[in-house]
C-alpha cells in the first residue's frame, strides 16, 4: 500500500477573528457545520456575549486609526483585500458550494461577484464624500460645508445562508461599512459561517489593522441583542435578523439599539428573497455617516 493511501486528512480549526488575533471562545465551545446534505464539514467557535464584548472593545480601539486613515489610503488597503480574496479564489468556491449544495460553476460566479464588489467599494473609499457632502448655498460672507463622517462601531447581522449568498451577501454588507471608515463587529451567517471565518484568515494577512473588522461565529440571537444593547456600539445593521420573536427579532433588536441612540439599518421585509447579485447602489455607503456642516467666513 502507498504512503498517499495511509494519509490522513488534516483537519482545519476555525477560530474567532478579533482585534486581529485568532482566539478560541471564551467559553471553549464549538458547533457543528455542515453541508446542505447535513454531512460535517467543520467545528466552528460558537461566540458568547464575552466574546462580543471583547470584539466591540477591539473595534473601538481600531477607530480612531482607521477613520483617520485618509480615504484614497483606505481605497488602497480594500483593493489589496481583493487582491488577496482572488489568490484564495478557489477556497472561497468550494466553501460555498459545499456549504449550499451549488455547483462549482454557479458558486464560483458569486464568488467572483464577491471579490468584483470588493474592488467596486475600495474604488468608492474618495469618492462618497463627494456623494454625500455638499457646499450649501448661504446669504452672507461665509461658507458652509457639509461633510460626512464615520459613525463609530458598527454591528453587523450578516445575510443568513441561502442561495448561495453566505460569502457575496457577507461582502456586501462588511465593505461598504468600513469603506467609509467605519469599524465592525460582525456576526456570521450561522449555517454557513466558514467563508467569513476564512475571509478573517485573509484580513489578517492583508494591510488592514487589527480590530478594523472583527469576526464572530455562532448563533445570531445568541451574539445580536448584546451587539444592539452595547453603548459603546454606534449603528446596527439588522440584515440577518432571523428569529420571528424572542431577543434576536429584528424589532426587539432595534428598540434595544434605540436605548443607545444607534443608528439602524433595517432587514428588508422579505430577508430570504434578497438578491445580493443586484447593483448595490449607494444605501450602504450612506448608512453609518454622520453629516458635520461647518460655518467658516469669507477671507475680504
Amino acid at each position: 500500500m502507498s504512503d498517499v493511501a495511509l494519509r490522513l486528512d488534516v483537519l482545519k480549526t476555525y477560530k474567532l477573528y478579533v482585534g486581529g488575533k485568532f482566539p478560541r471562545s471564551e467559553s471553549g465551545r464549538v458547533y457543528e457545520v455542515t453541508d446542505s446534505k447535513g454531512q460535517w464539514l467543520a467545528n466552528a467557535p460558537l461566540g458568547t456575549r464575552k466574546d462580543t464584548r471583547d470584539a466591540v472593545v477591539a473595534a473601538r480601539a481600531a477607530v480612531k486609526g482607521w477613520s483617520g486613515t485618509t480615504a484614497y489610503n483606505r481605497g488602497q488597503v480594500l483593493y489589496r483585500v481583493a487582491e488577496m480574496l482572488q489568490g484564495r479564489r478557489e477556497q472561497f468556491i468550494a466553501e460555498v458550494a459545499t456549504a449550499e449544495g451549488l455547483g462549482a460553476k454557479k458558486a464560483a460566479a458569486l464568488v467572483d461577484a464577491a471579490i468584483d464588489r470588493w474592488v467596486w467599494y475600495a474604488g468608492w473609499t474618495d469618492k462618497v464624500a463627494q456623494v454625500a457632502g455638499n457646499a450649501n448655498p448661504v446669504a452672507g460672507p461665509y461658507f458652509n460645508l457639509s461633510t460626512p463622517e464615520p459613525t463609530g462601531v458598527v454591528g453587523v447581522l450578516a445575510p443568513q445562508a441561502g442561495h448561495g449568498f453566505s460569502f457575496l451577501g457577507l461582502v456586501s454588507v462588511i465593505a461598504p461599512v468600513i469603506a467609509t471608515g467605519n469599524t465592525v463587529v460582525v456576526a456570521a451567517a450561522t449555517d454557513a459561517p466558514l467563508p467569513a471565518l476564512s475571509l478573517g484568515e485573509v484580513l489578517a494577512t492583508s494591510d488592514l489593522p487589527g480590530g478594523v473588522v472583527n469576526v464572530l461565529s455562532g448563533r445570531t440571537a445568541d451574539i445580536a441583542p448584546t451587539l444592539a444593547s452595547h453603548q459603546d456600539v454606534n449603528g446596527i445593521d439588522l440584515t440577518g435578523a432571523i428569529q420571528p420573536d424572542g431577543p434576536g427579532a429584528a424589532a426587539a433588536l432595534e428598540a434595544a439599539a434605540a436605548e443607545t441612540l444607534k443608528r439602524v439599518l433595517r432587514p428588508a421585509a422579505d430577508p430570504a428573497a434578497a438578491d445580493w447579485t443586484e447593483a448595490p447602489g449607494t444605501k450602504r455607503l450612506t448608512s453609518f455617516l454622520e453629516t458635520k456642516t461647518v460655518w467658516h467666513p469669507m477671507g475680504i
